[in-house]
């Protein structure tokens, strides 16, 4: 097929990468632990550990793993937030032969019991705070081994007894739960110390992450991700991030790790390609707590931030932000949800960085295009397919549609998930035999090989027949200097089928629904204008910053 988003490239940037590099993750994370063992690896809440330290400590745990008797290929589940335990955990059950099955800590019993099961877990490490939440489902589900982790577990003595009295005592963030036959991870790592860890024999067609998602059909499943599918993903990224990091003499990037760990983005964007490039990875806990963000910010230079919309928008918006120190900034990278304009141009104005807009999907490990790393000005596309990677844009039936047309974004490349966990007939569904992936989401691609994405087909508003995509009114609403958020939605309507209704979080607590109706007025033809309008203190959200229209549609409040 053509590809004419290769002559936009970048120079420097390959055409293809060779993912062939690497075995397995496990060789790629031990070829970092002996490369940059003394330099520090992660970072959380002001205590450091080093690559030499990762590799000691995930050796112990895998070798803990492999003494209960589970046999290569078992799934493990990691249920935590950004703490120095989560990167532990990874490498050691990636090096002692099993899957990775992540699981986001705010889910509910019926969530947990949901995944645990449907992915076989048969052990999973969870962080205190979350342990009545498993309590509650763990006879139900095939888990036989519970490590219970300590926010303070490796913050070192003194500051670990504080850090748990004041989780504990104080804050009362861990509810009183009962779990008799767990193991506490500290017994994990001292039992651990007195085996060998045996090194596995994993090869690159072997599962390394079950990663849950939604997909385009709502069904929570399991995205197998080979060792072959991330390791290509990482190098893929890297390669498209070099321009930005070219000709800066950096001895280590920082990169601040605000999205969740469990999440895809923040696993292979900063996680493991943090632990590819040497870098240090600055665990933030709670990204919501936007004065210690910041505060976090101001400890260290920082060189890679990536984040959601609508974290970059917190930050601009906060009167401390402008205060921090951005020379040492190389990368932002906007995922996860559409960057919008207004929030864009204020990220460059304050930090003179461009915020890029990448794409891609749990299923693609995940990045599958990107704005180029050097770009100064806001596209409003997804930008160009990253090295080694296809996009058609395609109608119901699989053909390709003419240039310039909306059709289904599909996806082609190393990258692209074996499949759904133990769910043929929903692979069937997402694939095309040609190996193109369907991901849901309608785009145009225009002649210089950039992607815009129009919609989500599930999110689109059909008004009198008018097809209307809910990224463009907001975008444009975005812009009103006294709007700090807003989604728009589609609610029934007598006359139309569907109207447009917004839902806006005040920037200034002056504005009125009037005021905001005729600078859409302004913007938008008629069909796309909002028809109501409701004001919210906040907008409901995932946990990783994304903003919810399932869950304010539902709700279908006019």
């Amino acid at each position: 097929m053509e590809k004419p988003w290769l002559k936009h490239y970048p120079p420097g940037v390959p055409a293809e990468i060779d993912d062939r590099q690497y075995p397995t993750l496990t060789h790629l994370l031990e070829e970092s632990f002996t490369k940059y063992a003394d330099r520090p690896a992660f970072k959380c809440m002001g205590k450091f550990i080093t690559y030499r330290e990762l590799d000691a400590l995930s050796r112990r745990v895998g070798a803990w793993l492999q003494s209960r008797g589970l046999e290569k290929g078992a799934t493990v589940a990691i249920m935590m937030p950004n703490v120095l335990q989560y990167p532990v955990c990874i490498a050691a059950i990636l090096r002692a032969g099993y899957i990775v099955v992540n699981i986001n800590p705010l889910y509910t019993p019926r969530e947990l019991e949901y995944q645990l099961k449907d992915s076989g877990a048969q052990a999973i490490f969870i962080l205190e705070n979350f342990a009545v939440t498993l309590q509650q489902v763990l006879d139900k589900t095939p888990v036989r081994h519970v490590v219970v982790a300590t926010m303070g577990d490796l913050l070192g003595g003194f500051k670990g007894t504080l850090v748990n009295f004041v989780v504990r005592k104080v804050k009362k963030m861990v509810p009183a739960f009962q779990l008799p036959r767990a193991t506490s991870f500290k017994q994990v790592l001292a039992e651990g110390g007195t085996r060998t860890l045996t090194p596995a024999t994993t090869t690159r067609d072997d599962i390394a992450f079950l990663q849950y998602t939604g997909g385009t059909t709502g069904v929570s499943k399991g995205a197998m991700l080979l060792h072959r599918n991330v390791i290509a993903n990482l190098l893929q990224v890297e390669a498209w991030l070099q321009p930005a990091m070219k000709g800066r003499n950096i001895e280590q990037a920082n990169i601040i790790c605000a999205l969740p760990m469990y999440h895809i983005f923040a696993l292979t964007v900063c996680g493991l390609m943090g632990m590819r490039m040497g870098a240090m990875n600055v665990l933030i806990p709670n990204p919501r707590d936007i004065p210690a963000f910041i505060k976090t910010l101001s400890e260290q230079p920082f060189h890679i931030l990536p984040a959601v919309n609508t974290l970059y928008n917190a930050l601009v918006n906060h009167p401390d932000f402008s205060k921090l120190d951005f020379s040492h900034l190389m990368v932002s990278n906007g995922g996860g949800m559409a960057v919008q304009k207004a929030v864009a141009d204020k990220w460059f104005a304050a930090t003179r960085v461009p915020l890029i807009e990448g794409y891609g999907l749990s299923e693609t490990s995940p990045v599958a295009t990107s704005n180029t790393p050097i770009a100064t000005e806001y596209s409003g596309t997804i930008g160009l397919p990253v090295p080694g990677t296809e996009i058609a844009i395609r109608d119901e039936d699989g053909n390709d549609v003419p240039m310039g047309e909306s059709g289904e974004i599909c996806i082609r490349g190393p990258q692209v998930m074996a499949g759904y966990w133990n769910r043929p007939d929903e692979t069937e569904k997402v694939m095309f035999a040609d190996g193109f992936f369907r991901s849901g989401d309608i785009g145009i691609m225009d002649e210089r090989g950039h992607t815009r994405i129009v919609d989500r087909k599930k999110d689109m508003i059909l008004v009198s027949g008018f097809n209307v995509y809910p990224n463009e009114v907001e975008g444009v609403v975005a812009m009103h200097p006294g709007v700090l958020e807003v989604a728009a939605v589609g609610i029934p309507d007598e006359h139309s089928g569907e109207v447009v209704k917004l839902f806006v979080v005040k920037k200034d607590p002056s504005l009125t629904e009037a005021q905001l109706m005729d600078f859409c007025r302004e913007q938008l033809t008629g069909y796309k204008r909002p028809k109501h309008i409701e004001f919210r203190t906040e907008l409901p959200k995932t946990n990783v910053g994304k903003i919810l229209r399932r869950e304010l549609r539902e709700k279908k409040v006019a």
